[in-house]
């Protein structure tokens, strides 16, 4: 039997998301070469021209950018020392997790920890022009508390416990590879009786955008499952955690997510909560195409500790 360049394309993304999962869950320990190319069934060589195709980065930039961006969220979030962060997230020593930090953010991660961690954030480019960072003061404030009033007007927010949820997914490098990862996955799932009216599809981020350039958040497409399958070529299989989430659940247009999520994380905030380690989610209800105001109606679920 012959097998297409297709097939051999799909095995080899399948290969390196498998990669991607054990990377996630282990940024603490050995992820050489030799180590992940063994995960993914190639020779060393081979691995790192597959890789770099894939994600346009060799595997020690990817590497060492989810390091040091996991770091940054942690250092903004949690009270833990830089000594202490350095390690979770493999570094031998603070000397070397410093001289990495700063060449990728342009500060020490002293530094970093001690501004307002707003500045990282999109809430700074909500009203802005041309990338430029909103101004402070006075015109900040006002920023944020129009956006509070924007959360207050548009969002029902309650605290839940969410179910254990098995889903299969494509992985997306950015949101301007999502719609075409959900089509992938709306062709894998269709003959297989996976659509319904009763469907749910969802969005899994895997980074933040609060740290991350925007076209490399990584996503995963996916769709919550109600029997079991196999995984084969892009389509993944994971699981959500059950555990409690601040839910936000929101009736608006395509272009204002971002503001949605940027204004849950507000609310979050200052009413108290911590996000735990776990990704967040969007999930959706319908399809915005077929509502008469092509909106949305979703979830936006942010784990909490």
């Amino acid at each position: 039997m012959t097998i297409t360049a297709k097939e051999i394309q799909a095995d080899h993304k399948n290969r390196i998301r498998r990669v991607f999962e054990f990377i996630d869950k282990n940024l603490d320990s050995d992820l050489s070469l030799n180590t992940l190319s063994a995960i993914a069934f190639f020779s060393p060589f081979h691995f790192h021209r597959v890789f770099k195709f894939i994600t346009g980065e060799t595997l020690h930039e990817y590497v060492t950018r989810r390091r040091i961006e996991k770091s940054a969220l942690d250092l903004l979030h949690k009270s833990s020392t830089t000594t202490a962060i350095a390690h979770t997230y493999g570094f031998s020593d603070n000397a070397s997790y410093s001289k990495a930090f700063k060449k990728y953010f342009g500060v020490s991660p002293t530094e970093f920890k001690k501004q307002n961690p707003n500045r990282h954030s999109k809430i700074r480019q909500l009203n802005s022009k041309n990338g430029q960072e909103y101004p402070e003061g006075e015109k900040y404030i006002c920023v944020i508390n129009t956006l509070k009033e924007w959360i207050k007007m548009n969002a029902k927010i309650e605290i839940k416990t969410m179910p254990k949820m098995d889903v299969a997914y494509v992985s997306s490098n950015g949101p301007q590879n999502l719609e075409n990862a959900y089509g992938k996955l709306v062709q894998w799932a269709t003959p297989k009786g996976l659509m319904n009216d009763q469907t749910k599809m969802i969005t899994i981020y895997h980074d933040s955008f609060k740290v991350t350039q925007a076209n490399k958040v990584r996503m995963s497409a996916s769709v919550l499952l109600d029997q079991t399958v196999e995984a084969e070529g892009e389509i993944g299989l994971t699981t959500i955690a059950a555990g409690k989430c601040i839910v936000g659940r929101f009736e608006i247009g395509l272009n204002e997510f971002e503001k949605a999520w940027t204004g849950l994380f507000v609310w979050i905030n200052e009413n108290g909560y911590k996000k735990a380690d776990r990704a967040p989610f969007e999930v959706y209800h319908n399809n915005f195409n077929e509502h008469p105001e092509r909106k949305a109606i979703v979830d936006f679920c942010i784990p909490i500790a």
